[in-house]
């Protein structure tokens, strides 16, 4: 399916226009597709589409999936699609997480400060924006039910067998750059981290059929 005219913001679509899946393998597709598949059942019955995105510090890599999700889904025209993120414990969205998404065209503004600080993430000059922090996956601001819970984390993935209201449990799990932290490849090391979420989320929501 050939994307619609997107209305993300400028520098996004450049973004994404860069990506390609050519070089995500067959064994990563197959981890891929049980979500596709979920999306596209959600299409075809023509019901809400919640995904909430665990990982265990709701940090780093749920918020990148949460972010780039709700983008496809927009870019690809995949409509009732809200994006979520969760940990097994709550601390901070990473500073570097924010600075990866905003060079890369979000706007993003801190709406509040303080030990665990609330962003907003916009993508789109008239869509509503994501709104990042560190929360447990049960938190007030997730849904409770008909829900896909992906567990973008081996670790979280192991300890939550369980997650309460799901429809789906759907493991996908990515390597944490947070190995890189405070050393000259930080910069760098998120933004392959971040494109290659965007990459694997764009093969997603390119095969939904609407």
């Amino acid at each position: 399916m050939m994307p619609v005219k997107t209305k993300v913001f400028d520098q996004i679509d450049q973004v994404i226009s860069t990506l390609s899946t050519d070089n995500i393998s067959e064994e990563r597709k197959e981890i891929l597709q049980p979500l596709a598949d979920y999306i596209q059942s959600k299409t075809d019955a023509q019901e809400p589409i919640r995904i909430n995105f665990i990982c265990t510090h709701n940090s780093r890599r749920s918020h990148l999936s949460q972010v780039w999700a709700q983008t496809m889904a927009f870019y690809f025209n995949v409509k009732n699609v809200q994006c979520y993120s969760g940990g097994t414990e709550s601390t901070a969205l990473f500073p570097m997480v924010a600075e990866t998404l905003k060079n890369t065209g979000f706007q993003i503004e801190t709406i509040s400060g303080g030990k665990n600080p609330i962003y907003s993430i916009k993508y789109a000059k008239n869509e509503p924006a994501v709104i990042g922090f560190s929360k447990k996956l049960d938190d007030a601001f997730n849904p409770k039910s008909e829900f896909a819970a992906v567990m973008t984390c081996s670790q979280a993935d192991g300890g939550c067998p369980f997650i309460a209201g799901a429809e789906k449990r759907i493991p996908i799990t990515f390597e944490d750059p947070k190995a890189f932290d405070n050393t000259p490849q930080q910069a760098e090391k998120y933004r392959e981290k971040s494109f290659q979420i965007a990459r694997e989320l764009m093969y997603i929501f390119a095969q939904i059929t609407t």
